[in-house]
């Protein structure tokens, strides 16, 4: 294949770190790329850069597919409107960005644009985005809106914040396993062979027949305990429900990121000859109509997310649902060759579509040697041992020097493990990263905290989650939220009460499929800080109706200011109030599926709270007066 049949981006750009010091893009070519990076003011080159390895990294990921990073010290001034363009050396031909890929840019503009923002006058933020869930696609409204403020630096979202789940790595339709599947072949992507698995390697696996809504047949499984009462059973790691089409090669991940933030591929993808058994035909066809509406929108994702900085964070989809929820979970899936490879594969490809944008610096030294090893020969050796490292890194939580501060966390990889039983959930964070996290919040009067699962949940669904743990099934509700680890639960709120903590906390979450807002203070105390836990999800996801409405109003009943249930909570410490939708002041609980935005006052504190939907509404959550205690 002549490697200029294929666009010359097939992803991207994305922007990712954006300070005044600092200028990171990411994006993915068939090939590695030459020529320079250009940033205009009123027309005028301001900082023109030529794509070397001092500036522009790259990672091979198949013969047509390399992975680029452009992390470049810039002085940018700031709240001021720039454009920016690569100009690519195609053969004989230097096309820019517009020549590429029109839809790049705005009507009326030359360029993508960027605006370096230090101080946060208002963000987008969400999570939970799943490209078959028959909801829209809420990027769109996010993109609607910076269209709207392209020149205003008070209008204009200073970044977005995608809190988890960006790809649902364990619920993939059926239709976008096959096109990811012509996305291999299309590119060439590496090839992998398995341990201990039913089948030898992904060639094998790509090929298989039949396997569409079938991959639970070739999962990992793992062996339970005997007891008196039952003898040893087999039971599969990968807990998710929808586990039918779970991601399995490294190759899958890279080339569903691929798929999700960008339309360039699609073009080349064909949904005729394909296998699928005649009990799964209806689900199939249901699929394709959301994956072909999914597909229509991508140009509007791709502007956005070149048009505003962009942070990312894993929670347990962008891997495998309950990733590391329990340690007896921890200890079948990493003692299984096959399961441990699976589940290195998606954070491999997590590194490099989004965790590596978030903060380059982290992953140089020993960490790029090792995947660099891979890079120059990608065989099992060298992709078990950087699956290794990676399985074993620490440093997936980072900051950002904005105002406020930035504080993203990672509440997946270095867990509170149960010390009573391995099967009881772990807590989010464990001892030595919640020390860390008082480190980074001391001395600031306000903080942006990102925690992709709220760290104050709907209690009613924590009294349901705590009911189906104790009867010995934790995996069975997602039973995750901050409070069900005594430890992580304590030192959290402790954490809040230090006497040098901000006094203005911001807590941006996810995770539920739902969208709630609380004020939160200290009981008994005249310093107590003010805390706002936001809660935007999904971006292309709901919870169920009508279970969603049911759920809000036991949680009033049952949970209310005068409630004794309270006193049986982790946070009667705490003084919540629950925000009400501005149309709706019986609604606490969202369900509809939106994107979050936010503005904030110059001390920190929320000026507006919303969602934003596709059609142009808007969800705004509102003060309201009654009290719940936590």
């Amino acid at each position: 294949m002549d490697r200029f049949v294929l666009s010359e981006i097939l992803a991207g750009p994305i922007l990712r770190r954006v300070t005044a010091q600092q200028f990171t893009l990411w994006w993915v070519s068939p090939f590695e790329c030459q020529g320079t990076f250009s940033c205009y003011q009123d027309e005028q080159v301001i900082e023109e850069v030529k794509l070397t390895s001092d500036v522009l990294t790259t990672f091979r990921v198949g013969k047509y597919a390399v992975i680029h990073l452009l992390d470049v010290k810039l002085s940018l001034p700031q709240d001021t409107y720039l454009e920016y363009d690569l100009h690519l050396q195609c053969g004989s031909q230097v096309k820019s960005l517009a020549e590429i890929a029109s839809h790049l840019v705005y009507a009326g503009k030359k360029r993508p644009s960027l605006m370096v923002q230090l101080e946060v006058d208002n963000l987008l933020h969400g999570s939970c985005r799943n490209p078959h869930h028959d909801s829209d696609d809420s990027l769109l409204a996010g993109d609607r809106l910076v269209g709207s403020v392209l020149d205003d630096n008070k209008q204009r979202p200073a970044l977005l914040m995608m809190s988890g789940d960006q790809i649902y790595a364990d619920h993939v339709a059926g239709p976008t396993l096959y096109a990811i599947h012509q996305v291999i072949a299309l590119l060439g992507l590496h090839d992998e062979t398995f341990i201990d698995a039913n089948i030898g390697d992904s060639e094998e696996l790509h090929q298989l027949a039949g396997q569409y809504y079938q991959r639970e047949n070739i999962l990992p499984q793992t062996s339970t305990q005997p007891t008196w009462y039952r003898a040893q059973q087999k039971q599969a790691i990968f807990t998710s429900t929808y586990a039918h089409n779970h991601l399995i090669s490294f190759a899958e991940t890279i080339a569903m990121y691929l798929l999700v933030w960008s339309p360039t591929l699609w073009q080349e993808i064909t949904f005729e000859g394909v296998d699928i058994t005649p009990e799964h035909q209806a689900l199939w066809d249901e699929e394709l109509v959301v994956i072909r509406a999914f597909v229509s929108g991508l140009d509007k994702v791709q502007r956005l997310l070149a048009h505003v900085p962009t942070y990312m964070i894993f929670d347990d989809h962008d891997v495998t649902d309950d990733w590391n929820l329990t340690a007896g979970w921890e200890q079948a899936a990493y003692n299984n060759p096959f399961a441990k490879r699976i589940i290195g594969n998606t954070l491999f490809g997590y590194w490099l579509c989004q965790g590596w944008g978030n903060d380059p610096a982290r992953f140089k030294g020993d960490f790029w040697q090792i995947a660099d090893q891979y890079q120059q020969h990608p065989n099992q050796h060298n992709q078990e041992r950087f699956i290794d490292h990676l399985l074993q890194f620490s440093g997936w939580q980072y900051t950002v020097e904005t105002q406020p501060k930035l504080v993203v966390l990672d509440s997946r990889t270095r867990r509170w493990r149960s010390e009573t039983d391995i099967n009881h959930p772990s807590g989010l964070m464990d001892w030595e990263a919640m020390c860390e996290l008082q480190q980074e919040l001391i001395g600031h009067d306000s903080i942006i905290l990102v925690s992709p699962a709220p760290i104050f949940g709907v209690k009613v669904i924590e009294t349901i989650q705590r009911m189906v743990t104790a009867c010995g099934h934790p995996l069975a509700v997602d039973a995750e939220n901050w409070m069900a680890h005594p430890g992580s639960a304590s030192t959290m709120l402790n954490i809040f009460k230090h006497p040098r903590t901000p006094q203005h906390f911001i807590i941006l979450s996810g995770d539920v499929h739902y969208s709630f807002v609380y004020d939160i203070e200290l009981r008994f105390s005249d310093q107590s800080p003010k805390i706002w836990q936001i809660t935007s999800s999904g971006i292309k996801n709901q919870f169920p109706q009508p279970l969603i409405g049911i759920l809000d109003k036991l949680n009033r009943w049952l949970y209310g200011s005068l409630s004794p249930l309270n006193f049986f909570t982790k946070r009667r410490a705490m003084r919540v109030k629950g925000r009400n939708l501005a149309n709706n002041n019986k609604v606490r609980l969202s369900e509809q599926s939106g994107l979050g935005y936010l503005e904030l006052n110059s001390d920190g504190s929320p000026k507006l709270i919303c969602d934003l939907h596709v059609n142009g509404g808007v969800s705004e959550f509102i003060e309201g007066n009654e009290e719940l205690i936590h």
